[in-house]
């Protein structure tokens, strides 16, 4: 009998794969995206210092003012921007994508393409 992996444990899988191949540094960190059913977040990641450097995320209390829902494209999108903005304040203007083993479609692609409209290079 074939066993089937669940979608999680596929997510996983790819996540390490990617993350094998690239890590974020001082002078160019990772954004880090994660999606869940309810909710969107993205970190920068200083990764040989093991620092969050950045972080926005639909859980924060402006966020949800400002938002109707917290788990649609507007709002992924919404979190890009805010992302992007903290990061120019930091004085980050380029980073490494990471989609988390996530399909680049959607929300993670609204998520990217807001970062990069307000000024990220990636």
């Amino acid at each position: 009998m074939v066993k089937k992996e669940s979608r999680q444990e596929v997510r996983a899988k790819k996540h390490l794969k990617i993350r094998n191949r690239f890590s974020g540094t001082a002078e160019r960190p990772r954004l880090a995206v994660f999606r869940s059913n309810n909710h969107m977040s993205a970190q920068i990641i200083d990764d040989t210092k093991g620092v969050t450097l950045v972080s926005a995320s639909t859980m924060e209390k402006e966020a949800k003012a400002e938002l109707k829902k917290t788990n649609d494209v507007e709002a992924a999108a919404y979190v890009g921007k805010v992302i992007a903005k903290r990061a120019q304040e930091k004085g980050i203007k380029e980073v490494v994508f990471d989609r988390g083993g996530f399909i680049y479609q959607g929300k993670v692609a609204a998520l990217a393409d807001a970062a990069r409209e307000a000024g990220l290079d990636f």
